[in-house]
Parts: C-alpha cells; sequence; structure tokens
C-alpha cells in the first residue's frame, strides 16, 4: 500500500493518460480489469510504443472511485500472562479437574496457541486460559 501511494503522489493532476500501473495505484484495478476495459472499447487507450499503453484518467474516473489510503491498523495488544505456578494448573490437575486425557489437553493448548511454562516434570498453563477454554464444562 506504502508503495502504490507513492507511485500516486509521483502522478501530476495535469496527466490525461496514464499507465497501466499507475491506473492500478489510482483505482486498484489489476491489469487484466484494464485490458478487458480497452478491448471491450469501454475505456480509451493509446499505445505509445511496445509495452506503452496508456489509458484514459478520466473516464476511469467516471467508472471507478479513487483507490482508499492504507488504513492504519491498531497493532494487537498481547496478552499478559502470569505463568508463576501459584497462578497455573499443571497438565495433570487439568485431566483430573476436567476429566480428560492429558493427550487431548496438550492438542488444545496447541490448537488455542495457550503459553505454557515447564518447571522440572512439570508443565504449568495459566488458569485463567483453561477456565476460559473449558468454563461449561464437566468439573
Amino acid at each position: 500500500m506504502q508503495k502504490l501511494d507513492e507511485v500516486v503522489k509521483k502522478i501530476p493532476k495535469s496527466k490525461d493518460y496514464i499507465t497501466v500501473p499507475e491506473a492500478y495505484a489510482l483505482f486498484g484495478i489489476s491489469k487484466e480489469t484494464l485490458y478487458r476495459l480497452i478491448r471491450k472499447g469501454v475505456i480509451s487507450s493509446v499505445n505509445v510504443g511496445e509495452r506503452q499503453t496508456r489509458v484514459s484518467k478520466e473516464e476511469l474516473l467516471k467508472l471507478y472511485p479513487l483507490r482508499k489510503k492504507a488504513l492504519t491498523k491498531p497493532k494487537p495488544v498481547a496478552k499478559l500472562y502470569s505463568l508463576e505456578p501459584k497462578d497455573c494448573y499443571t497438565i495433570g490437575e487439568i485431566s483430573k479437574k476436567f476429566h480428560l486425557d492429558d493427550s487431548t489437553v496438550y492438542q488444545h493448548i496447541r490448537k488455542y496457541s495457550i503459553p505454557t511454562r515447564q518447571i522440572g516434570n512439570f508443565v504449568y498453563v495459566p488458569k485463567k486460559e483453561i477456565d476460559n477454554l473449558y468454563k461449561g464444562a464437566k468439573q
């Protein structure tokens, strides 16, 4: 999107005929669509040499709105977890509490990208995430 915005800035306002890449940058129309419109006679074009097709900017403005500027998406906020043993369940505790097999618990942890911490032989998983995952399950 930034590259397209840079191309748009370089196009002079007084320019009546623009190149296919410039049309893509301005309107977000693929080159295949542009060439199809040219073949059908919907938009006028000028061929100023080999691989140098120019299309009417005015006619494209009548057909298509200008491409919107790139939206700045807010960065996702990382979830903060306390992986201290007092704030976590072990895999065995989860298995007993929710009547699940250890392998099922591991599969769910991987599937839902739940963070873990291993201390010695024990794997700790945040209570908050597990309770949220298995809420409504038989205890």
